[in-house]
């Protein structure tokens, strides 16, 4: 059953916006918590399901996420940011016992608040995370490692000058290993992001070897065996 969103008074802008990404299923509860975020200046994009949520999640300053979605436990969700990104996350959710909140803090949330929330305490909860929070710099729209260039605004690949032609999912693994260099990003956690909740082990397999057939040597991609995968230098 569908619970009422929270009430939205108008508050004083704190004089930041945020850009928010806002993971939940329930209709009428998202939509009222976008329109109150935009009414306080906030550029707000919504999901409904974690696996979208971890494709575009990198655009964001700040997640709002409900734990009880379509395709993906929420706590694995915050697990999968948590592994590669210091973004802050915020629970919201219906599950309120005092083990949900310890599962939810453990998971990676920042802070945790049970349905129905105050609108007012949302917000002064908000400010206090992104107070607590690193700067968290977005993501170079073009990545140079060695000869590779990765170029996220027109998605081309280029090796010594030269084009590599790559598809969409080649580009969005190649790209999400490209931005955390010397990092070794999990299997599961790849498979998550980049493919969302389509997908089989042999996937990503397929993808890195063609991708290393394409920039012409394996060790573009290294493999650690038993926990996943970081990008080499050719």
């Amino acid at each position: 059953m569908s619970q009422r969103a929270p009430e939205l008074p108008v508050l004083a802008n704190a004089g930041k916006s945020w850009r928010v990404l806002v993971v939940e299923n329930d209709v009428q509860y998202a939509e009222s918590l976008i329109h109150g975020l935009r009414r306080h200046g906030h550029e707000v994009t919504a999901v409904e399901r974690g696996g979208t949520a971890l494709q575009v999640y990198g655009d964001a300053d700040l997640v709002l996420i409900d734990l009880e979605l379509p395709d993906l436990d929420g706590l694995e969700v915050c697990r999968a940011i948590r592994t590669v990104s210091d973004i802050p996350i915020i629970a919201l959710t219906a599950r309120g016992t005092e083990l949900d909140r310890v599962l939810g803090l453990q998971a990676g949330a920042d802070d945790y608040m049970v349905k129905p929330y105050g609108f007012r305490e949302l917000m002064a909860r908000m400010q206090a995370v992104m107070r607590r929070a690193r700067p968290v710099p977005r993501t170079a729209d073009v990545i140079s490692h060695g000869p590779l260039t990765i170029d996220a605004g027109s998605r081309e690949v280029s090796l010594y000058g030269r084009p590599v032609v790559v598809t969409r999912k080649e580009f969005d693994l190649l790209h999400l290993l490209a931005s955390h260099p010397g990092s070794v990003i999990p299997r599961n956690r790849l498979m998550q992001q980049v493919w969302g909740d389509s997908w089989s082990r042999r996937t990503v397999d397929t993808h890195v070897s063609s991708l290393r057939s394409k920039l012409g040597a394996s060790d573009w991609i290294i493999t650690i065996r038993g926990v996943g995968f970081r990008l080499g230098n050719g």
